[in-house]
């Protein structure tokens, strides 16, 4: 008699409405692979290493996200609790009414009936810290930095598939006017496909040609080099094998054209089977997004946690609180170690919540997880 938790995948929008006729009296949840898809790539492709956090965030692991109840923090605010916990990270609050806030204003009180959402190793790690004051280091701490403005950008999408149009969608949301973006692909009127598509661009000229994405002079007459971000997609219009292997080859010829360019470009690409990641490690790129395999990871945990849901939601929309990896020189002076509690302040001090780091030097390490 209970409402059911039902986790589905769609990859029409527009059967969303149906699937709420069907499941009235239940907790329907549905992800739109194709969208989910094109959200990460384009975020990716403008920040390397967010799919790896994504990937972190969503198998079961590494940290994972929970609600927690903390009595002893009600009344306090969410800049003060973010130094309550040794080896956990806020990430933002549920309020009482079910309505979940990530990085909420610094001053945003916790209020009775209100859970935090942590982030930890698991859900009885989340433990107030017993040091009497967080060890900050002040003087590690960087003045705020006036936001560099955002430069006209070029991007090249290489193949293409459903996520295609959402994810030049996606960009523009996030590029300065002026910017460009052309896509080439081995697709018969591609042209004309994307068409009615560059009407809906706001910041971005859309190009489009027909072309072999697995042709060194092809990609030798792009002058690849110029651009700023690749995006290699999988065809889904062949076997996945053969889409990966297309992949794999275009990945070869852009690997061998960074180490000739003086300003690399970064490569973000997608691979339809986990079992072909590990041979495309070779080409070195930036990032890979498995895309199958995230899906995956999203739906299990959502059906451990269907709160979950809404978080995913807003880290993944362009307005909603997103997940950035920045410089740490902008926070704290390097040099010598600084621990996270000031790095965490530092990031407080701009509104904006810490909750972990990367290691470039192991960013190509896959047994190092990337960094």
């Amino acid at each position: 008699p209970e409402p059911y938790h039902i986790i589905t995948q769609i990859r029409n929008a527009r059967n969303a409405a149906v699937l709420k006729l069907v499941g009235e009296k239940d907790n329907v949840q549905a992800i739109l692979t194709g969208d989910l898809i094109a959200r990460v790539m384009a975020q990716t492709s403008r920040q390397s290493g967010l799919s790896v956090v994504y990937t972190e965030l969503m198998n079961f692991d590494g940290d994972e996200m929970y609600f927690k109840h903390e009595p002893a923090l009600c009344g306090k605010s969410f800049g003060d609790a973010l130094l309550a916990y040794e080896d956990s990270c806020l990430m933002g609050i549920r309020k009482a009414d079910g309505k979940i806030v990530l990085n909420p204003p610094m001053d945003a009180l916790i209020e009775t009936g209100d859970q935090l959402v942590a982030l930890s190793a698991d859900d009885d790690t989340i433990r107030l810290s017993s040091l009497a004051q967080a060890p900050v280091n002040l003087a590690a701490i960087r003045s705020n930095k006036r936001a560099s403005e955002l430069q006209p950008e070029k991007c090249l999408i290489l193949g293409w598939n459903r996520s295609g149009t959402t994810i030049v969608q996606e960009l523009d949301n996030y590029v300065a006017k002026g910017s460009q973006v052309r896509v080439v692909a081995d697709v018969e009127g591609i042209k004309d496909q994307l068409g009615a598509l560059e009407e809906k661009l706001r910041n971005q000229t859309l190009f489009a040609q027909e072309g072999q994405t697995t042709d060194r002079d092809l990609l030798n007459a792009l002058h690849v080099a110029d651009y700023d971000h690749v995006i290699v997609l999988a065809y889904n219009s062949v076997e996945p094998q053969e889409a990966d292997a297309r992949t794999l080859v275009t990945l070869l010829h852009l690997r061998d054209m960074a180490q000739k360019d003086e300003t690399p470009f970064s490569i973000v690409s997608e691979m339809l089977d986990l079992r072909n990641r590990e041979l495309a490690e070779v080409t070195k790129v930036d990032d890979f997004i498995v895309s199958d395999h995230l899906v995956s990871l999203m739906m299990s945990q959502i059906s451990e946690n269907a709160e979950l849901f809404a978080i995913f939601a807003e880290i993944l929309d362009p307005q909603g609180a997103e997940i950035q990896l920045k410089p740490v020189e902008d926070y704290v002076t390097t040099g010598e170690p600084v621990n996270f509690y000031t790095v965490v302040k530092a990031a407080r001090r701009r509104g904006e919540t810490a909750i972990g780091y990367r290691l470039t030097a192991q960013a190509s390490q896959a047994a190092k997880s990337y960094g």
